[in-house]
C-alpha cells in the first residue's frame, strides 16, 4: 500500500517562503500525476498545482509567479515552493498522487501552512 509523507508546513509571516515535501513509498517512477491542494477553513479544497511525469505543471492562478512545483522521479518525492506567501495562502496542504499501474489516487494527511504576522 503507498504512504505519502508530508512536511514542510508551519507558520510564517506575511512575504515569507516554505518548501513543501511528499514523498511516497513504492518502486521509482511509479507516478503520473503529483500535485498539491489545500483546504481552507470553511472552503472546498482546491487545485494548487499539478506536474505530470514528463514534468508538465499547472498552477492555480492565486499563486502563479509565487509558487513552484518540482518532482524527483527517482525519490517519488514532489515538492512545492512557495514565495511571498500572503495571509490568505493560510490552509491545510494536501498532497495527490496517481499511481502510474493502477492510476489509484493516494492522498496525504496534510500539512497545515498558516501566514500571519
Amino acid at each position: 500500500q503507498v504512504q505519502l509523507v508530508e512536511s514542510g508546513g508551519g507558520l510564517v509571516q506575511p512575504g515569507g517562503s516554505l518548501r513543501l515535501s511528499c514523498a511516497a513509498s513504492g518502486r521509482p517512477y511509479s507516478f503520473n500525476l503529483m500535485g498539491w491542494y489545500r483546504q481552507a477553513s470553511g472552503k472546498e479544497r482546491e487545485l494548487v498545482a499539478g506536474i505530470t511525469s514528463d514534468y508538465v505543471t499547472n498552477y492555480a492562478d492565486s499563486v502563479k509567479g509565487r509558487f513552484t512545483i518540482s518532482r524527483d522521479n527517482v525519490k517519488n518525492t514532489v515538492y512545492l515552493q512557495m514565495n511571498s506567501l500572503k495571509n490568505e495562502d493560510t490552509a491545510v496542504y494536501y498532497c495527490r498522487v496517481v499511481d502510474a499501474y493502477t492510476y489509484l489516487e493516494i492522498w496525504g494527511q496534510g500539512t497545515l501552512v498558516t501566514v500571519s504576522s
